[in-house]
C-alpha cells in the first residue's frame, strides 16, 4: 500500500470524528498502580525511576519551587509515553503536532514567569538590564531581552516538534528504501535493515532523551523565577 511521506502525522479520525483525546489519554493505562502491600516488579521500577528523575531534577529548587514536582513528573511521564506510543506501527504521535507542543509550553513558561514577577519581581526585571551596561545600549538589550523571554516557549516546542518528526520521516523513508532495494539486491537490503534496527533503537533514546529536556528546561526556567 502506497502512502503518503506525512500520513503519519495526519490527525486521526474515526467516523468523521477526532480521535486524538483518546490516543493522548491511552498512555496513562500503561503506568500501573496497586493497591497491595508489596508492590510487583513493574510498579517497583516505575516507582524507582519516577523518584530517581525527582530528586535529580528537583534537588536545585526552593521549597516554592518544589510544589511544582508532581507536575513535571507528570508531564515528562505523559512526553516519553506519547513519544513511545509514536513508534508502534499504525500509530499516531501527538507530540509531532507543534500545536500541542506549545500548548503544553505556553502555560508552563507563563507559569514560571508569572512566579517570577509575583515572589521575586526585582531579580526578575534585573534580568532584563545586566548591571553595568553602558547608557547608549539599555534600549537595545532591553528589547534583545524581552524577544528572548518570549522565545524561551517557542523553542521548547519546536525542539521536541523537530526532533521526533525528523526520526520518524527517517524511519519512514529508510523503511520505504528497504522494501525497494529487496527486489534489486538483497545484500544491499539486508544493510540498509540492520540501520533501520538501529536507527529504530536510536528513536527509543530519543523519545526518553526529549521527555526528559523538555521537562529539564521547565524546571530551569522554573529555577530561575522561584
Amino acid at each position: 500500500m502506497n502512502e503518503n511521506l506525512f500520513a503519519s502525522f495526519i490527525t486521526p479520525t474515526m467516523m468523521g470524528l477526532p480521535i486524538v483525546m483518546l490516543i493522548i489519554m491511552f498512555p496513562s493505562m500503561l503506568f500501573p498502580s496497586t493497591a497491595r502491600l508489596i508492590n510487583n516488579r513493574l510498579v517497583s521500577i516505575q516507582q524507582w525511576l519516577i523518584r530517581m528523575t525527582a530528586k535529580q531534577m528537583m534537588t536545585i529548587h526552593s521549597k516554592k519551587g518544589q510544589t511544582w514536582t508532581l507536575m513535571l513528573m507528570s508531564l515528562i511521564m505523559f512526553i516519553g509515553s506519547t513519544n513511545l506510543l509514536g513508534l508502534l506501527p499504525h500509530s499516531f504521535t501527538p507530540t509531532t503536532q507543534l500545536s500541542m507542543n506549545l500548548g503544553m509550553a505556553i502555560p508552563l513558561w507563563a507559569g514560571t514567569v508569572i512566579l517570577g514577577f509575583r515572589h521575586k519581581t526585582k531579580a526578575s526585571l534585573a534580568h532584563f538590564l545586566p548591571q553595568g551596561t553602558p547608557l547608549p545600549l539599555i534600549p537595545m538589550l532591553v528589547i534583545i531581552e524581552t524577544i528572548s523571554l518570549f522565545i524561551q516557549p517557542m523553542a521548547l516546542a519546536v525542539r521536541l516538534t523537530a526532533n521526533i518528526t525528523a526520526g520518524h520521516l527517517l524511519i519512514h523513508l529508510i523503511g520505504g528504501a528497504t522494501l525497494a532495494l529487496m527486489n534489486i539486491s538483497m545484500t544491499t537490503a539486508f544493510i540498509t535493515f540492520i540501520i533501520l534496527v538501529l536507527l529504530t533503537v536510536l528513536e527509543f533514546a530519543v523519545a526518553l532523551i526529549q521527555a526528559y529536556v523538555f521537562t529539564l528546561l521547565v524546571s530551569l526556567y522554573l529555577h530561575d523565577n522561584a
